[in-house]
C-alpha cells in the first residue's frame, strides 16, 4: 500500500512542479533523520506505552467497525460518520504507529525523501479528517435537536455520504498542496527533523531557499482545518444549549444534552491539546511538542470508540444483542456436538 502510495505522490508531485516551472533543479536529500525526544531517560518506554495505546486502538475500532457493519439497527445516517471515525483513527494510527515503533525502537532513524512525504501525507490527511469527522457527528447533533421533526428530511444516508466524501476530497488536496510545495524546496545543510515523524513545519525551516509559502499554508491550515471546524461545533452546541433552554424543561433539557456528551468528550480530548500545540508553534518546547502531539494522534484513536461504546445507548444495545447471538449460537453448537 506504501508503495502505490509513493508511485501515486511522486506523479502528482512531477505534474505539480512542471505546471508551475519548467527547467527548475532543486536539491533533495537521499533521506531525513527523525530526530524525537532528546535528553530525557529511558524514553523507550514512553514507545512502549504508545504501542499499547495502539493495540487497544486497533482492538476498540475494529470492534466498532464491526457492530455497524453486522447489526442491521445502526443504519442511521449519523453512524456512517460514526463508521467512518472509526476507520480514520484505525488508518492513521495504523500509519503512524508501526513507523514511529521502527524509527525510536528498532533504531532506524533515517527515512527516504519520497517515503518521509508519503508518511507526511498519511499522517496529516487522517489527523485533519478526525476533525472534519467530528464536525460532520456535531451537525448531526445540531439538526437532530434543533430541527427533530425535519432531521430525516436535511440528514439523509445521500447527504451523510456526501459531507464525509468531500471532506475526504478538500483534506486530500489541502494535504497534497501542502506536500507539492515542500517538493520545490532545496536541503543544502541539515536533514534533521525535530520532531517524532515527518513535520510539515519542521521539514520547510530545513530549507536553504525560500519558503514563504510554505509558512503562509504552516499559518492558514491550522485556521481552515482546525480552528474553524473547533468555531463550528462551539457554535452548533451554542445552539443547541439555547434551543433547550426556550423549549425544554430542565429535565427534557438534560435528557437530550445526554446525548451530546459522547462527542463533546471526543472534541475535547481531540482539539485542546491540538490547538495548543499549533497556536504556540515555536515558543513551546520541542520535546513538549512533540509529547503533545504524539499523543493527541494517539490517544483519541483509543479513547473515541471506549466513549462512544460506553456514552451511546444504541451501541451499548447492539453489542449486548451481538454477543447474546455469539453466546446462543455456540450453545446451539455445543449441543450439536454432544448428541
Amino acid at each position: 500500500m506504501q508503495r502505490k502510495g509513493f508511485d501515486f505522490i511522486e506523479t502528482t508531485m512531477n505534474l505539480f512542479n512542471s505546471a508551475l516551472g519548467k527547467n527548475i533543479t532543486f536539491v533533495h536529500p537521499a533521506y531525513f533523520i527523525i530526530s524525537g525526544l532528546s535528553g530525557i531517560p529511558n524514553i523507550k518506554y514512553y514507545y512502549v506505552f504508545l504501542f499499547f495505546v495502539y493495540v487497544v486502538s486497533v482492538i476498540g475500532n475494529t470492534v466498532v467497525m464491526a457492530v455497524i457493519y453486522l447489526d442491521h439497527n445502526l443504519r442511521a445516517p449519523k453512524y456512517i460518520a460514526v463508521f467512518n471515525l472509526a476507520f480514520v483513527d484505525l488508518f492513521g494510527n495504523s500509519a503512524l504507529v508501526p513507523k514511529l515503533l521502527d524509527i525510536f525502537l528498532f533504531n532506524h532513524p533515517s527515512i527516504p525523501y519520497n517515503d518521509c512525504l508519503v508518511f507526511l501525507f498519511f499522517c496529516y490527511t487522517c489527523l485533519s479528517m478526525q476533525s472534519f469527522n467530528l464536525v460532520a457527528l456535531s451537525y448531526d447533533r445540531l439538526v437532530a435537536i434543533i430541527f427533530p421533526l425535519h432531521y430525516q428530511v436535511k440528514v439523509t444516508h445521500r447527504f451523510m455520504l456526501s459531507l464525509i466524501a468531500s471532506f475526504w476530497a478538500f483534506i486530500i488536496i489541502a494535504v497534497f498542496i501542502a506536500i507539492g510545495l515542500l517538493t520545490r524546496l532545496s536541503f543544502c545543510k541539515s536533514v534533521i527533523i525535530n520532531s517524532y515523524f515527518c513535520d510539515h513545519g519542521q521539514i520547510y525551516r530545513l530549507s536553504c531557499n525560500d519558503h514563504y509559502p510554505n509558512y503562509v499554508l504552516s499559518c492558514l491550515y491550522p485556521v481552515l482545518l482546525f480552528w474553524l471546524p473547533f468555531v463550528f461545533i462551539l457554535l452548533s452546541y451554542l445552539c443547541i444549549g439555547c434551543t433547550l433552554a426556550k423549549v425544554a424543561s430542565v429535565q427534557e433539557g438534560l435528557k437530550a444534552f445526554k446525548t451530546c456528551i459522547g462527542h463533546l468528550s471526543l472534541v475535547a480530548i481531540y482539539f485542546i491539546p491540538l490547538l495548543i500545540t499549533f497556536t504556540l508553534m515555536e515558543n513551546i518546547h520541542p520535546n513538549a511538542r512533540i509529547i503533545n502531539l504524539s499523543l493527541t494522534s494517539i490517544f483519541p484513536p483509543m479513547l473515541n470508540p471506549i466513549i462512544y461504546v460506553l456514552q451511546t445507548q444504541e451501541i451499548k444495545e447492539s453489542v449486548k444483542r451481538l454477543l447474546k447471538i455469539r453466546k446462543k449460537s455456540q450453545i446451539s453448537r455445543t449441543k450439536i456436538f454432544t448428541m
